[in-house]
């Protein structure tokens, strides 16, 4: 295919120092806080706090609520998630429980049971528009209306 790379490493597996993994096979039983990045091919019974990125294998799962800066899910995910920047949901992905992100990329047979909150990508786009909006209904309704010439 052309332009098409055979690699499927996201951006944020390569550019994430990973500072933690739970290898296939452990299972981890607990809420789960990192500082770093954070690879999961085992599985977590508990939350996970990740201050920067979280990767979840296809072997990998979360029984419990995410946070993150940003994720990528090959495995399964029961719980919510809540991601500052972008969630990427690979075609082996499954996740069940709701999700609030900026951006959001869903690849085709991936499997998601829940809702999607998009946040805005500035904090101030939303008030800035809402304000800006107001200022020209003011405007136009102080302005004086002309009466036609019939």
């Amino acid at each position: 295919m052309i332009g098409k790379s055979k690699n499927t490493t996201s951006a944020v597996e390569t550019q994430s120092k990973i500072g933690t993994i739970i290898g296939p096979g452990a299972v981890f039983d607990g809420n789960l806080t990192a500082p770093e990045a954070v690879r999961i091919d085992g599985i977590i019974n508990g939350n996970c706090d990740c201050k920067k990125n979280l990767i979840i294998g296809q072997e990998g799962r979360v029984e419990g609520n995410i946070t993150a800066q940003n994720v990528v899910i090959s495995g399964k995910v029961n719980g919510d998630i809540v991601i500052e920047s972008k969630l990427e949901l690979y075609s082996t992905g499954r996740v069940t429980g709701n999700i609030t992100a900026r951006s959001l990329v869903i690849d085709e047979d991936a499997y998601f049971d829940g809702r999607c909150t998009m946040t805005a990508s500035q904090p101030d786009a939303a008030a800035k528009e809402s304000s800006s909006k107001e200022s020209i209904a003011k405007k136009l309704s102080e302005s004086p209306e002309e009466d036609e010439p019939l």
